[in-house]
């Protein structure tokens, strides 16, 4: 979390609340942090809509919803996407989440996930894949950055189980 430029962990304090437009019905409904207290909340971040290792990641957080769900906690992925393209994303893989569209990387730079990175040589700033796990308080339990997505699910699941 990066709420004052100083990017040391931010393990044990509470995330400052921040809206985005969201996959939610009506589409485009607005997403607020802090209207989820009272649930554990993961959010990760992933560099691109409909590319492997951001649907391998999406498919796997799917297949484990029912048990994130059946310890209370809600899920939603947050990439740079629009939210046009997140809508196709979530429903050609039948996402039981939301999906959060971060255009203009407020919520990115909040969780200090624009990084730069080598794409085919090139130096660009992209999103590091990173996940972050907030109790029901609304208090960053745990981080999880420069994720590799497959199998990462089951490494966020086991530390909800574990709060």
């Amino acid at each position: 979390m990066n709420t004052d430029g100083n990017t040391a962990s931010a393990i044990g304090l509470v995330v400052p609340d921040f809206t985005a437009v969201s996959t939610s019905e009506p589409l485009g409904e607005p997403f607020s942090l802090l209207a989820q207290r009272g649930h554990p909340v993961i959010i990760y971040f992933y560099p691109k809509d409909s590319t492997p290792g951001c649907t391998t990641e999406a498919m796997q957080f799917r297949d484990l919803h029912d048990k994130f769900s059946a310890r209370g906690a809600k899920i939603f992925g947050v990439s740079r996407d629009s939210i046009k393209s997140h809508q196709k994303f979530k429903s050609n893989l039948g996402l039981p989440f939301d999906l959060l569209a971060d255009t203009d990387e407020a919520v990115c730079r909040l969780f200090d996930v624009i990084k730069l990175k080598n794409m085919y040589g090139k130096t660009v700033l992209g999103i590091e894949r990173s996940t972050f796990l907030i109790d029901s308080t609304g208090t960053l339990r745990q981080e999880w950055r420069k994720v590799k997505a497959d199998g990462h699910a089951e490494a966020v699941l086991a530390a909800l189980l574990a709060l």
